[in-house]
């Protein structure tokens, strides 16, 4: 077959009226462009679906009967200017973004368990607007494309992290720092290699696995920095298992220093405000805050606390739980009835997830709405947090950065009715944390003392000078 005769599929089914396949000349450049994307994604979902008949793919007979140089993907298909692949009847896929909320049920994927069955969901309810939040991942998500070993231990620890039984910034940032010292002590350093340089490199996939299960904390981040700046000033005259034991000495030292320790200076700085007779309201669940109350409530201090607590994850029913078992009389309540009881609250305890450079607190959904109404009613608003856990970036809201939660457990299917999640067009927005501006905060309460929300920048220049707030303490 001669270069210039058009190959016969092609041209058959070009030449078919009922197709409805529009010449090129016919076509506007917006439509071609369309038809480009989808010829590349129909490509993609095949040769994804079907890595087995990859080679035979290659051997389509187009292929075979002419010897033409490479063409461009889009070019047509002789004369009739129709394209291969717009004929083949393969279906393109949705692609991400731009077709979200219309995967096909029937999708590639979508027989492997009831997992990625609710993941799909979640995708098809998805708002297009909040695509780039970070929404939960299945098993073959995680850890896809990394290069490199991973160690069994963070394995087990992104899984933890993805299914959510593990939450809170201190105990995940603890339990990383764990996990690297068992990855620390399994390293051995290759021939030709020096620690400093080589173990760096090979936690480098340890950390791309658990951001991959779940994004990074703030509080994981700083901490991550600290272990790699003490890994590159390891001696090398230094014997490996010393280098190895002094690193996982200065781990503890910072999960000490930075977590511990830390907790106990603020539970000292927090206790003078808390006053016999006081109300005081606390949301959700912070590690900080339970630790102050319980220990004000055994040192003799009398005072009830309002639980209030919110979806997704309900953690206020574990702060609820621990008060309880101290004898601390509780109330309990959603975020939709603080506006009932406000009025009779004197004190507001929150955590914070990461605290940021304008002293705006970045904290689980709802922590700014409790914010909001307490500054209204005139009730201050103490938030407790340590150090380690300030950010220099600068968060104007929480739509630019943020995590959805599962939608599993969001709506419940009614007694005798279908599950609501069925309906297509149903859109669910869960987000986990939102931005409580500095406004609405009273006083930071932290390690270093009681720091006003428009003064936190200081605390950049602190760590940096204050040898006492570093790793190496």
């Amino acid at each position: 077959m001669s270069a210039t005769e058009p190959a016969g599929p092609a041209l058959e089914d070009a030449s078919n009226p009922q197709d409805g396949v529009q010449t090129r000349k016919q076509l506007t450049k917006a439509e071609r462009r369309e038809l480009q994307e989808r010829q590349r994604a129909a490509k993609a979902a095949a040769t994804a679906s079907n890595p087995s008949n990859k080679s035979q793919n290659q051997k389509t007979p187009q292929s075979q009967s002419n010897k033409q140089p490479k063409k461009d993907p889009t070019s047509v298909a002789g004369p009739s200017g129709s394209s291969a692949t717009a004929t083949s009847g393969k279906k393109p896929t949705p692609k991400p973004g731009r077709d979200a909320d219309k995967i096909a049920p029937g999708a590639g994927g979508m027989d492997k368990g009831d997992k990625i069955a609710d993941l799909e969901t979640q995708r098809r309810h998805q708002t297009r607007i909040f695509a780039h939040f970070a929404s939960p991942k299945q098993d073959a998500q995680i850890g896809a494309g990394i290069k490199g070993e991973i160690h069994p231990t963070i394995v087990r620890l992104g899984r933890q992290f993805a299914d959510m039984k593990i939450v809170g910034a201190n105990a995940r940032c603890i339990a990383m720092l764990v996990a690297f010292k068992a990855v620390i002590q399994d390293y051995v350093t290759p021939p030709n290699q020096t620690l400093a340089r080589d173990l760096t490199q090979y936690l480098s996939p340890q950390i791309s696995y658990l951001v991959s299960a779940r994004p990074m904390a703030v509080s994981m981040g700083n901490a991550i920095r600290e272990l790699k700046y003490h890994i590159s000033v390891v001696s090398i005259d230094v014997p490996e298992q010393d280098a190895k034991d002094h690193l996982c000495e200065q781990i503890d030292t910072y999960i000490s220093h930075r977590i511990v320790l830390a907790d106990s200076v603020i539970e000292e700085y927090a206790m003078p405000k808390i006053q016999n007779g006081a109300v005081i309201m606390t949301f959700a669940r912070s590690s900080v805050v339970e630790r102050v109350l319980i220990s004000a409530w055994s040192r003799g201090k009398r005072f009830s606390v309002k639980v209030v607590d919110s979806a997704p994850l309900s953690e206020g029913r574990k702060m609820l739980s621990a008060l309880l078992k101290a004898g601390i009389p509780c109330t309990y309540l959603l975020v939709n009835g603080i506006g009932s009881l406000i009025s009779t609250v004197s004190l507001v305890f929150l955590g914070a997830h990461a605290i940021n450079s304008n002293g705006s607190v970045y904290s689980r959904a709802g922590t700014a709405l409790v914010a909001m109404l307490a500054k209204e009613h005139s009730v201050p608003v103490l938030v407790l947090s340590e150090t380690y856990k300030y950010s220099n970036n600068l968060q104007l809201d929480s739509f630019t950065k943020n995590e959805l939660a599962a939608l599993s457990d969001t709506l419940q299917p009614p007694n005798g009715q279908g599950h609501l999640l069925s309906q297509s067009s149903l859109q669910i927005i869960n987000p986990l944390y939102d931005l409580t501006p500095h406004t609405h905060i009273t006083v930071l309460v932290t390690e270093v003392g009681l720091i006003p929300p428009s003064a936190i920048s200081t605390l950049a220049g602190l760590r940096d000078k204050d040898k006492g707030l570093q790793l190496a303490v």
